[in-house]
């Protein structure tokens, strides 16, 4: 491996000729968006479709935004040498290939996006393209017609705006020829080793550079493919989630571009965290959202609190009832009990002549929609259709000549729509639930056989509200809402979904997350170990069937590549109390020191004040887990001994070295150091507080530091 400092310059001739080749790449990617910026004249007032020129202008300013040069992040990061006498092209369509009779390797570099050059010969070719899978998949064994791969190691400089700007330092080959089995193929990469433990400060990073073949066959998978992927902590599941947005939308563009693509985070620090991804990838366009915000963003302003949507924390023995999927039973018959049995006829007056239905023939009309399993909206429209065809009907019996305009004036006779509104009444979803939710005796009627009279009970709101806006909802009464508002009027659907900390939906959470991705397919991302919530999973088959996903595929990623042996292997003593049956992570390495756990005495604070400036003597961020409740007087405490520790939201993840994180939020995210405060404190703090533990302990990826001066659980002792 040949290597330097990223400030010296290089003697060896090949680096500075690797350097130069970078800034060659730079300088393309410059001019390909110089040359996008220049296509504004093109179609600025001479369009004059305003639509078109509108949707002229956001495809360009998103081309814009996937060209820029990210400094901090390499333009490419490996290169391909193939064999002689086959060179391989990329385009639009993922790439070809044809036979050359130039001797020597065919080579190909790497990284995050395509860049050509000004004749349109590719100088870096997309990580994404059929041709990059050998990057990832190549072996001695299985070569797949590379000789050498070569991987680049990066190192940080502050450029001439001030900002860090990557240098290319170091490069590493790794030669395929060698056959498996031989000493060299064995001893594994250096460089790949050193940026899979490099330090993290402030948002993810991509891990493009560093996917494992594992890896790598998940992330490729077809659009078609609800993939489920169940992660230990450090396998890097959040990533192969986001890394397959990034491949579907390359492979798949086309289709998804008008289907749309969501990623579904468990909260906003969570979505914060990941948030720099895609972009470094060039995907700019990807909807970053919250399952309480997906559930809200439809709901009419109207009645929308001023306080917002949740104002109350149910129970857990609440959350689990109103999570289960009984309860769109429940909501499906309290929906259709608003029809009403035909009892007066229905006179519609047509110049002289009267046309009559009677009850007995408007009945049938109203139970065959009922029983057909229509939207209960698209069912009032279908019942004046049906209403004026009968009319139509003995119209035409009588001689009377008929036609669609007929039909239309019909359909909106008066007394034709009053029927309607008095046998089908129209009905609002969260005037629906709201009604069902404040009447014990409806309540009784739709769940009858399904709940018990004491779960009937629980689900009841609190007060009595006069209308949607004074009641106190709670996050999951709005998962209520929305299976109302489905069962009203079905919703438009996404072709992707990225679902990422699934286990701890509620069956119903999960119904709403199904119905975006109804007509497309999803990425179910999660640890059943890590399960926090009331209604939290037990197995993902289970939660595939409420996603309306039952074939998707699942697959086990237990491979730790960031969190240390000694972290990964403390925090596992837990599984057989939280998951029994799950397999514990297997990490690939150690860290000596990795894990320090610190006995305090009466005042913890002092001993938290240590471990966090010796964590803070590391490079890298350092997060200060605890149990909510604790966490204000911890920071008071640590304040009084000199450590400023800002609270996660209240200041960034980039912007602090130090933050201090409620342990309800530390789910998703990593810290190149974790202090962890009182595991007892955090056990106790909820129903499944041992999960919750297990999140705390693994967030780390280089120390764990566990402070504590009540007695640790008795499974870590």
């Amino acid at each position: 491996m040949t290597t330097i400092d990223p400030t010296t310059p290089p003697a060896d001739p090949e680096l500075l000729a690797e350097r130069e080749a970078l800034r060659a790449a730079r300088t393309a990617l410059r001019r390909m968006r110089e040359e996008v910026e220049a296509t504004e004249l093109l179609f600025g007032d001479a369009a004059q479709d305003k639509v078109s020129n509108a949707a002229l202008h956001r495809g360009r300013e998103r081309r814009l935004a996937a060209l820029v040069d990210i400094p901090g992040a390499p333009l490419y990061f490996g290169r391909l040498d193939f064999d002689n006498g086959t060179v391989f092209l990329e385009d639009d369509a993922g790439g070809g290939e044809h036979s050359r009779a130039d001797e020597g390797p065919d080579r190909v570099s790497i990284g995050r996006r395509h860049v050509h050059d000004g004749r349109g010969k590719p100088m870096v070719l997309d990580w994404r393209a059929p041709i990059s899978v050998a990057y990832y998949q190549a072996s001695p064994s299985d070569r797949m017609k590379v000789q050498v791969r070569r991987r680049y190691g990066f190192g940080t400089v502050a450029g001439p705006d001030g900002e860090p700007e990557s240098v290319l330092t170091a490069f590493e080959d790794e030669d395929l020829m060698i056959g498996e089995g031989s000493p060299e193929a064995s001893q594994g990469s250096e460089l790949l080793n050193a940026e899979i433990e490099r330090p993290r400060t402030g948002p993810m990073r991509d891990i493009v550079a560093t996917i494992q073949p594992e890896q790598d066959a998940l992330v490729r998978a077809p659009l078609e493919t609800t993939l489920c992927v169940q992660g230990a902590p450090g396998t890097g599941k959040t990533a192969v989630g986001l890394h397959r947005i990034a491949f579907l939308l390359y492979s798949e563009r086309e289709r998804l571009s008008r289907s749309g693509v969501a990623i579904v985070g468990p909260n906003r620090s969570f979505l914060s965290y990941i948030q720099d991804v895609l972009p470094a990838l060039g995907e700019v366009d990807v909807h970053q959202t919250t399952v309480h915000e997906l559930l809200t963003r439809d709901l009419p302003e109207r009645m929308r609190p001023a306080q917002g949507w949740v104002r109350r924390v149910e129970s857990p023995e609440a959350a689990r009832t109103k999570g289960s999927a009984v309860l769109a039973e429940v909501l499906r018959r309290d929906l259709w009990a608003h029809l009403r049995t035909p009892e007066e006829t229905v006179m519609v007056r047509r110049g002289s002549r009267r046309w009559r239905l009677y009850p007995e023939d408007v009945r049938p009309l109203l139970e065959e929609l009922a029983e057909r399993g229509v939207a209960y909206g698209a069912g009032r429209e279908l019942l004046s259709h049906r209403m004026a065809h009968a009319i139509l009907s003995l119209m035409e019996a009588e001689g009377e000549v008929c036609d669609d305009r007929t039909h239309t004036q019909v359909r909106r006779d008066p007394a034709v729509r009053a029927a309607v509104t008095a046998l089908w009444p129209k009905v609002e979803p969260l005037k629906l639930v709201l009604g069902l939710l404040t009447d014990p005796e409806r309540l009784a009627r739709a769940a009858e056989g399904l709940l018990t009279p004491e779960e009937q009970t629980s689900l009841l709101l609190p007060g009595r509200p006069r209308g949607p806006k004074s009641a106190k909802w709670s996050e999951e009464d709005l998962a209520l809402v929305d299976e109302a508002a489905a069962l009203i009027e079905r919703p438009s659907g996404l072709g992707h979904v990225v679902l990422d900390e699934a286990q701890d939906l509620s069956p119903m959470q999960c119904r709403a997350v199904g119905r975006r991705a109804g007509s497309g397919s999803l990425t179910v991302l999660g640890d059943i170990a890590q399960g926090t919530s009331p209604s939290a999973a037990r197995n993902w088959s289970t939660l595939l069937e409420h996603l309306g996903k039952p074939t998707g595929h699942l697959h086990v990623l237990d491979r730790g590549y960031r969190v240390p042996a000694q972290i990964i292997d403390f925090a596992a003593r837990l599984l057989p109390t939280i998951a029994p049956g799950l397999g514990a992570p297997v990490a690939v390495r150690r860290s000596p020191g990795a894990l320090q756990l610190v006995s305090a005495a009466e005042e913890i604070a002092p001993a938290l004040a240590e471990a966090c400036r010796a964590a803070l003597k590391g490079e890298g961020s350092v997060g200060l887990i605890a149990a909510d409740h604790q966490l204000p007087g911890l920071r008071t405490a640590l304040a009084a001994e000199g450590v400023d520790a800002p609270l996660l939201g209240e200041t960034g993840m980039d912007s602090a070295r130090l933050v201090a994180v409620p342990a309800s939020l530390a789910k998703g995210l990593e810290f190149d150091a974790v202090v962890v405060a009182e595991p007892a404190a955090i056990v106790e703090a909820e129903e499944r507080g041992s999960n919750r533990l297990y999140v705390v302990l693994t967030r780390a990826v280089s120390s764990l530091h566990v402070v504590h001066t009540r007695p640790l659980p008795q499974e870590l002792t």
